[in-house]
């Protein structure tokens, strides 16, 4: 057994890249649990395990005492003097007590320690391996469903793919190929759980990443993201080169660098907007494709603003549910309130009866809006003459027009 030993240890080293003292260890902390379990409950029981040999012994340990009180854990001083005179009371002495069955019970431990430690080897070199690809994309093959999740075969593990995490227009077949953003990896006491998404803003950024060289080497930039996962999103980008253009580099030659990444995205509508140091222009860009005439910052709230629209681009500013304009105050950070030219006359008025001077195209002046119509999207419906059945209608169609 002692030649065995040795070798499995040495292969195991060698193939795992378990270290051999630890599992040396290991094994002697198992085997006084299994003596103690099988000769009785000793408590100064020790086990020594030869790395050369390959021999295993196990010793009581007793101290040295002038009267004996209990026999397994003390030795009398004369009883300890026979065996060397230098030895004084308190000192300890360790005297051999190896079972002659003792040899198989130790092959059954080292067994199960060595598959216990194999065990841990693996999930620890699986948790590394796909800690290093959190916050990337991997492709995996769908294998079943339960009512928590989706198992997605990434290989050496099966990643969990969360409803919240799947995409609503997506329905998910075993065997299909789809490519997920690895949201976080986790090292449980069953082993390594890596957590997958779909709808994740980061997965557009990766996808970006692999369909644009100049995303992934830094030279266009992406800076933020709104998304709605598997029904529209909002991409922002800037260069800092003057010679690239960041929304057609991202667009590519007749659109088919973007047309990759929404059939990856089963349709996903995408917006690709040019950021903009100056927030007017910015939020602008961001109504794409409506068009912006005026930005108006509130002087109470500089993160708020109203944006003034053609009448006729109205329902297409504001989007099918409001979709245009929330997903643009996620991608700007900006409270945006949208009005119609029309609805803003008399508030221009009150303006050029004031100190009010407009600077370039779009107004970047900090203004009190207190006077002026500044309803949210929901109300500019509610108040119109149209339904929002009429409105989502006609952003439909202009849209398609677009």
């Amino acid at each position: 057994m002692s030649k065995e030993m040795l070798n499995a240890l040495d292969a195991l080293e060698a193939e795992k890249g378990i270290s051999k003292e630890i599992v040396i260890e290991a094994l002697e902390a198992a085997l006084v649990s299994a003596y103690k379990r099988h000769y009785g409950q000793a408590q100064n029981v020790e086990v020594e395990f030869n790395q050369k040999k390959g021999d295993i012994h196990v010793y009581a340990v007793k101290e040295v005492t002038e009267e004996v009180m209990d026999s397994q854990l003390e030795v009398s001083l004369k009883e300890a003097i026979k065996i060397n005179p230098a030895y004084e009371i308190g000192d300890k002495i360790r005297f051999e007590v190896t079972p002659k069955d003792f040899g198989r019970i130790a092959a059954q431990t080292a067994k199960q320690v060595i598959l216990q430690r194999v065990r841990e080897a693996e999930r620890t070199i699986i948790y590394n391996e796909f800690s290093a690809y959190e916050k990337d994309i991997m492709q995996g093959i769908v294998e079943r469903q339960d009512n928590r999740y989706i198992y997605v075969n990434l290989g050496k593990i099966e990643a969990v793919l969360s409803k919240q995490d799947q995409m609503p227009n997506e329905f998910y077949q075993p065997h299909d190929r789809i490519k997920v953003y690895v949201s976080r990896v986790e090292n449980t006491s069953k082993g390594p759980q890596v957590f997958v998404s779909r709808s994740h803003p980061d997965l557009l950024r990766r996808l970006f990443e692999q369909e644009v060289p100049e995303v992934y080497d830094g030279t266009v930039e992406i800076v933020s993201i709104a998304r709605e996962a598997g029904d529209r999103s909002k991409v922002a980008v800037r260069s800092d080169d003057p010679n690239i253009d960041p929304v057609g580099t991202c667009v590519g030659p007749k659109g088919q660098r973007v047309q990759a990444i929404v059939n990856e995205l089963k349709g996903e509508n995408m917006d690709i907007v040019e950021w903009d140091e100056d927030p007017a222009i910015y939020i602008a860009n961001a109504l794409n494709p409506a068009e912006a005439q005026d930005v108006i910052f509130d002087l109470d709230n500089p993160r708020a603003c109203t944006v003034v629209v053609p009448d006729y681009q109205l329902s297409l500013a504001i989007g099918k549910r409001g979709q245009n304009a929330r997903l643009a105050a996620k991608l700007t950070g900006y409270k945006i309130d949208i009005k119609a030219e029309s609805d803003m006359e008399e508030f221009y008025a009150k303006l050029e009866e004031g100190d009010y001077i407009d600077e370039g195209e779009f107004s970047t002046e900090e203004i009190s809006v207190e006077d002026a119509p500044t309803q949210p999207v929901d109300e500019v419906i509610e108040n119109s003459d149209m339904t929002s059945d009429d409105y989502e209608n006609i952003a439909f169609d202009e849209e398609k027009e677009d």
